[in-house]
């Protein structure tokens, strides 16, 4: 397919609102790619070349943009800086100079799809001197080949501000409807999906055989997506649910998956970065475990042994940089407290019981840094609350309940894992929310240009993001800053595609931070959008909120859900269902 005509259908989708008639869009697409291009379409339309965990990154800086527009179209770089000012969009500058080019090439050919993600990939690797150069060049090179709507698309790619609002959901349902105009492969695609976590490679597969889905297999090296837990408000509702149960401790650490192949070791984040060149002494662990290949979970925790207590969760996050490992490792000795198995030597543990998977976990972990997370078998509502009681004591979060019966539920969320915080009993509660704007400082903190964050929430069902509040307090100076240089160089002149709001703030920014927010009370609001539409015109908000944290190991789709925010809600008010 020509990228011209792949333009076309990105123009087409920027103006649609309806789900379902993105689906059937994106369908249409699909149909017409061949097994060579969907991965490529697959990956420009998620905004990236390769899944996070390849560590490919495209996002070029403004600056490589201005000076590939005003190389390809003979306008100074003055003239492209003072249209982007004007208009706030590169996209549609490059749009706008391309119609109307002071210079042409010698030679203008159309491009492929291909074509134009090959180059983009050549961008994004192009490292070592002259590499700056090169990234210009070869992004002037797309330009001098592009039409004015093509040059729009490049520009956005390159910058990672696509904005087109499709969620991963919605590619899932196009990508069954190509076979069968319906949902009904879109369980197994998924499932797939959620064991590789490579929506590009999954969708070529499906393109070359539709049969391979239904075998797809899990590949050391590839994360599995991470299962997430459903949260309930006492100690009553997980019995209720679950009735005998394993009960563990909440740690307040982050969260691994750990991959070994003979000698080699993976490491990912919840957010699926590759992150092992972070943890040397977490690897030698993994490398003398008796398993060839393995794919494990844990949390990992800091631990202060002159104290004998676990370092806070801000402390543990020190142990995730780049550089200073050495020093970083003596100061924050990590354990990796060890509570799921998902694969061994061929044997795909996702698809058994619980109970089964921890005993396969016994087996392998005995001790050492990589400890088997704390587990008990309750059988009473009273044995479930002196636990909870007992990790409150012992200064953790709190715990999980997980059903033995159930497999391992990738990259779903579900009541076979519950969570129960010390905040959900009492007065102050948080959630996890999606930035997706800020507000300019008044009075004291005009200074720092940032007076607040506009809170968002995702809803699953509409695979859209819904906000829920307004946070102006529990900001540090020193975090005023850091939000204030973060968030100017993710700003976006139109909110998220795929926000529902009315509540509008200063300043709007492409959802890129996860932060925890602690609140009094879920309230009706007029103003906020969350649940609005299942919940007769009010939308769900948050009274007194105030920021507790960045969260830098969560990935926006895994922030609190709006259904969360009801049953919340619902369990606050004792409404009944």
């Amino acid at each position: 397919m020509l990228f011209k005509e792949f333009s076309h259908y990105l123009e087409k989708i920027e103006g649609i609102s309806s789900r379902l008639e993105m689906t059937y869009l994106l369908a249409e697409l699909f149909k017409k790619l061949n097994e060579k291009e969907i991965d490529k379409a697959v990956y420009l339309l998620q905004g990236q070349l390769k899944p996070q965990h390849y560590g490919i990154v495209l996002g070029l800086g403004e600056r490589y943009v201005i000076n590939a527009i005003s190389l390809s179209t003979g306008y100074s770089k003055e003239e492209v800086e003072k249209e982007y000012n004007k208009i706030g969009d590169l996209g549609k500058v490059a749009e706008l100079l391309i119609k109307d080019k002071k210079q042409f090439p010698l030679y203008r050919e159309e491009m492929s799809i291909e074509r134009v993600y090959e180059t983009l990939y050549k961008i994004a690797v192009s490292e070592g001197e002259g590499s700056q150069t090169k990234k210009i060049r070869y992004l002037a090179e797309l330009f001098n080949n592009s039409s004015p709507l093509e040059g729009r698309y490049i520009a956005r790619i390159v910058l990672g501000r696509l904005r087109l609002g499709i969620g991963d959901a919605t590619m899932l349902d196009a990508l069954s409807f190509v076979a069968t105009e319906s949902k009904e492969l879109r369980e197994h695609i998924e499932r797939a999906y959620t064991l590789c976590s490579d929506l590009g490679y999954v969708a070529k597969l499906f393109f070359e055989n539709k049969e391979s889905i239904y075998r797809f297999k899990i590949e050391v090296g590839n994360p599995i997506r991470p299962a997430l837990a459903e949260r309930v408000g006492d100690a009553g509702e997980i019995f209720e649910r679950l009735g005998k149960c394993a009960l563990e401790y909440k740690y307040d650490g982050f969260r691994m998956q750990i991959h070994k192949r003979g000698e080699q070791v993976f490491i990912f984040s919840r957010k699926l970065d590759r992150i092992e060149h972070m943890f040397p002494d977490v690897v030698e662990e993994v490398k003398k475990l008796k398993p060839k290949e393995i794919i494990f979970e844990g949390e990992a925790l800091a631990f202060n042994e002159e104290k004998n207590r676990f370092y806070s969760f801000q402390e543990t996050m020190h142990r995730r940089r780049k550089y200073g490992i050495e020093e970083t490792q003596k100061s924050y000795p990590l354990y990796v407290y060890v509570f799921d198995v998902l694969y061994v030597d061929g044997k795909d543990f996702t698809l058994v019981p619980f109970k089964e998977r921890r005993e396969e976990l016994e087996k392998i972990f005995p001790s050492g840094k990589l400890k088997r997370s704390h587990l008990k078998i309750a059988d009473s509502l009273g044995e479930i609350r002196e636990f909870f009681e007992e990790s409150i004591r012992k200064g953790l979060e709190g715990i999980m309940a997980k059903d033995l019966n159930a497999p391992y539920k990738a990259g779903k969320r579900g009541f076979s894992w519950i969570k129960l915080k010390k905040g959900y009993e009492e007065s102050v509660d948080t959630i996890d929310g999606v930035v997706v704007g800020y507000y300019f400082g008044k009075g004291s903190r005009a200074k720092f240009g940032f007076g607040g964050l506009l809170v968002a929430v995702y809803n699953e069902d509409r695979d859209r993001f819904e906000t829920i509040a307004k946070v102006g307090s529990g900001f540090t100076e020193e975090e005023m800053k850091m939000f204030k240089t973060r968030l100017e160089k993710i700003k976006s002149e139109a909110p998220f595609r795929a926000l529902y709001y009315k509540e509008e703030p200063d300043v709007w920014v492409i959802p890129t931070y996860v932060v925890e927010i602690a609140y009094d009370e879920i309230t009706l609001s007029p103003i906020h959008t969350c649940y609005e539409e299942e919940n007769n015109g009010k939308g769900f908000a948050l009274r007194f909120p105030r920021f507790i944290r960045l969260r830098e190991d969560k990935d926006i789709y895994e922030a609190t859900t709006s259904k969360e925010i009801a049953e919340m809600y619902r369990l606050k008010k004792g409404v009944k269902q």
